[in-house]
């Protein structure tokens, strides 16, 4: 049977700074009152699973590893507790009218997809053009754990890291270059290990400057392969 080939609408949608809910990013997902579970219950869980997958939850080795999983889930998914917003509200004005962008390369990170709860992991590239003032560093990294320590994909965490910087920082623009592995691709499934999956969210002068996206690009592919 031959393939249908879908003709492109016609014209370009206009691009949208900004398609994440400001609640995405300003404030935590899980409130502290909020009724969830107990531990009891979530080791309980993990229980059936093990019985689920035909292991005995009684041995010696599996006794202790319902406990351990929820030790390691209330880690692994510790950003449903944090808020984004909270680590950019704290900027610094003394930049000398310093008016080029700013990056930041090379930050690891590790996620789960919510669709397998499977692990994937890789580094993502962010730059801002900032407007008088600028945040810390560390804080884009912080950033990224935030929202990767949660059930993500990747277009989806590629999108809340822009939108949160953009409304936060109100920046002139932003750019976010994302490249990741993932283990439900690479170890399950189609197995192709080293496969990776790239994603791109712009902002501003990045959307609409194709010159200083490209000089972006240009930095993150130079630097990388020097």
């Amino acid at each position: 049977m031959d393939a249908v080939i879908k003709p492109l609408r016609g014209g370009k949608p206009a691009a949208k700074s900004n398609e994440i809910p400001p609640s995405d990013f300003q404030a935590a997902p899980v409130r502290p009152d909020q009724p969830r579970p107990s531990r009891e219950d979530a080791e309980q869980a993990v229980k059936t699973i093990l019985s689920y997958i035909g292991e005995d939850p009684s041995r010696e080795g599996l006794v202790d590893t319902p406990r351990r999983v929820v030790e390691a889930y209330d880690e692994l998914f510790q950003g449903y507790h944090l808020c984004p917003a909270e680590v950019l509200n704290r900027t610094f004005g003394e930049i000398a009218g310093y008016d080029d962008f700013v990056l930041v390369r090379d930050i690891e990170f590790h996620s789960h997809c919510e669709h397998h709860m499977m692990p994937f992991y890789g580094k993502a590239h962010i730059a801002y053009t900032p407007v008088e003032r600028v945040v810390g560093l560390s804080k884009l990294a912080r950033l990224v754990d935030i929202f990767a320590h949660r059930l993500q994909t990747q277009e989806h965490l590629t999108a809340q890291i822009a939108a949160a910087i953009d409304s936060i920082l109100q920046p002139r623009g932003v750019a976010v270059v994302m490249e990741a592995e993932h283990t439900c691709m690479s170890v399950r499934g189609i197995a192709k290990h080293g496969a990776k999956t790239l994603t791109t969210r712009f902002t501003g002068a990045f959307r609409d400057n194709p010159d200083e996206q490209n000089r972006f690009l240009s930095m993150v592919r130079g630097l990388n392969n020097a």
